[in-house]
């Protein structure tokens, strides 16, 4: 709700035909909202041409298109941009955007802070503000500047999207549907560290790639990293996804943050290939850039090119992926926590 008004951005189009119903409005109405919403992305009712100025005007009296512009930008020297949205009082999301000569990436958050508690992240940090709505999620996408130019979508900003499941996966729908925003589901990859129920949900229901937190093949070292595994542990993940058949049209990747000393020697090659065996999956490995209050440091270049090539030797494709944006705090959670610091002490 938005001064008592309720938002159309982040509704399906069954929700859309709800709302037909209940005002007795032409069944068409819904599909006509959803083009206009999500596909022609106009910003207020009196642009919607071809519904009736009666309908318009009662959706002007109760609704709002719901779009939130963001609050300020951040440009790398590399043409990565960092946009900021606020939420709620104090409360701020981040979305990159990450243009590349194949392909331009939109790195979109699921939640305002997290409550997972990774060693490694920022946004872990800040602890959980709150969900985002579907509306949210697909507000960043609608409101980026750059959304013409935009070919893939990750989950993979602030927050364990499969902690907020069914808003994460009403904005998935709504981002791939023929009523919505029509992205191919091969162009959208959600991360998670392995919260196993809503991944299966996922796998079962959703559509797009998954994205696996590994970052260790060893359980205990995992869990000083995440303390997800206390609860969801590496096994059971892997178990997990052996049930499934990803096809030609899924895939299924490994994220691997890469730290000095920690998870970049030949014993986690060789566990890695033990692990992985039978499962059709590629790994990405990630280079770490220190971030305040934590004890890690990042594998050195030499290293990482050593670990990447061991493991294709295995048979396991993996790449390095391209650091990104660091000039403008671009790893996740930097940026946004740097401003509710800089508003809370204002406040004072």
């Amino acid at each position: 709700m938005s001064n008592g008004k309720d938002i159309l951005v982040g509704k399906t189009l069954s929700e859309l035909q709800e709302i037909a119903n209940e005002r007795g409005w032409p069944k068409f109405t819904a599909r006509q909202l959803a083009e206009w919403v999500y596909q022609k992305q106009v910003a207020s009712f009196d642009e919607m041409t071809n519904i009736s100025k009666k309908i318009r005007e009662e959706l002007k009296a109760d609704f709002e298109v719901g779009l939130t512009p963001h609050l300020k930008v951040s440009t790398s020297s590399d043409g990565t941009k960092k946009y900021l949205y606020p939420y709620g009082t104090l409360k701020f999301i981040e979305t990159a955007y990450i243009p590349e000569e194949q392909r331009n990436t939109l790195c979109v958050s699921s939640q305002i802070g997290c409550k997972m508690g990774c060693l490694f992240c920022m946004t872990g940090k800040q602890g959980l503000q709150g969900n985002l709505t579907a509306g949210q999620i697909v507000n960043q996408v609608l409101s980026l500047p750059e959304r013409d130019k935009l070919t893939n979508i990750v989950y993979m900003g602030m927050g364990e999207p499969f902690d907020n499941p069914k808003e994460v996966m009403k904005s998935v729908e709504i981002l791939t549907s023929d009523w919505g925003l029509g992205m191919s589901p091969k162009r959208i990859t959600v991360s998670t560290i392995g919260l196993i129920p809503a991944m299966k949900e996922f796998i079962e229901q959703g559509r797009g790639h998954l994205a696996i937190s590994l970052h260790s093949p060893f359980e205990e070292e995992r869990r000083r990293l995440m303390p997800i595994e206390n609860v969801y542990s590496l096994p059971q993940i892997i178990n997990t996804l052996h049930e499934y058949d990803f096809g030609k049209q899924r895939r299924v990747s490994f994220e691997y943050i890469m730290f000095k000393g920690l998870n970049d020697q030949k014993k986690h090659i060789n566990e890695i290939t033990r692990i992985l065996h039978g499962l059709k999956a590629r790994i990405n490995l990630i280079r770490f850039h220190p971030i305040p209050d934590t004890p890690l440091e990042g594998t050195d270049d030499e290293t990482l090119e050593w670990f990447k090539d061991e493991l294709n030797k295995k048979g396991i494709t993996t790449t390095i992926r391209a650091s990104r944006g660091q000039d403008i705090e671009a790893a996740c959670g930097l940026l946004s926590t740097k401003e509710m610091v800089k508003r809370e002490a204002s406040d004072y």
